[in-house]
């Protein structure tokens, strides 16, 4: 027993825990919101590490992975350091891109609804690629 008690509430002769939201809560959650737009298509965006990076940086990893048998310390380390060099290589590339958006949605203030529609699409990949990491 864990010891922690969960307040018990009743909808329609069901017990619902005090966690969990009752059917009219969600069926007036999206009342005031517009639908949400379709998720985009992954495939269509540039991988995250250009040429044979990602390669490279597999190959590092296997490396360390090796390496643990015989020096396990060493490989943590190795392993740490790898991480660095991975994290700060895709904070370069999303910084890129994200400064290629904001270069390509500044055209001034007479862009058409198509204009911006398409800037907010390239947005919107952008923030799925954030989300799928």
């Amino acid at each position: 027993m864990t010891g922690r008690h969960e307040e018990e509430r009743s909808e329609g002769g069901r017990k619902l825990a005090a966690t969990e939201p009752s059917q009219s809560a969600l069926d007036h959650r999206g009342e005031n919101r517009q639908e949400p737009l379709p998720r985009t298509d992954l495939t269509d965006v540039e991988p995250l590490f250009a040429g044979e990076e990602g390669g490279r940086f597999r190959q590092r990893w296997d490396a360390i992975q090796a390496g643990f048998v015989d020096e396990p310390r060493e490989a943590v380390e190795h392993a740490a350091k790898l991480v660095v060099e991975v994290m700060t290589s895709l904070e370069q590339t999303f910084a890129d891109e994200r400064s290629r958006l904001e270069n390509a949605g500044n055209g001034g203030d007479g862009r058409s609804t198509e204009d911006l529609r398409q800037t907010l699409r390239r947005y919107r990949a952008f923030f799925d690629r954030l989300l799928a990491i």
